[in-house]
């Protein structure tokens, strides 16, 4: 069984109607395909049962945790608070539990990304152009 980015839409949106708590105003669709794609490992457009299920608890554990980008092991550099601010925050650099969730999936593959590549652990990759496209356009 694959779970596609509008089945996963409906997934997330009944969830956080359960929880009024949550500031958001639903996942939408290209939030969605967003994080199919930067899920999906085998490229098939969908996630399969491992990989929902790694998105799944991650979502479950980032909800619960206060400072969850650091408790994630994601340590940034100050500027790209900005960044991630402009990209996934409202005009005052806010987000939202749908971008926050968003912006910790991207990540997260972001950084299983990197690590996959830095194979001899110095911290530094080299990606062909090949390579980068990929990287960067299915996600």
């Amino acid at each position: 069984m694959e779970v596609s980015p509008t089945e996963l839409m409906n997934i997330l949106n009944k969830v956080v109607t359960r929880h009024p708590d949550l500031k958001t105003d639903g996942f939408g669709l290209d939030t969605c395909r967003s994080m199919v794609a930067v899920m999906d490992s085998d490229t098939t457009g969908k996630l399969g049962f491992e990989e929902f299920k790694y998105l799944w608890n991650n979502i479950k554990k980032w909800q619960e945790l206060p400072g969850a980008f650091e408790a994630a092991g994601f340590r940034l550099p100050p500027p790209l608070w900005g960044v991630l601010g402009r990209r996934y925050g409202d005009e005052r650099g806010n987000l939202d539990f749908d971008n926050f969730i968003s912006c910790l999936v991207r990540l997260d593959a972001m950084f299983r990304a990197f690590k996959s590549l830095d194979r001899d652990g110095s911290g530094q990759i080299r990606v062909s152009l090949q390579e980068w496209l990929q990287l960067t356009m299915y996600s």
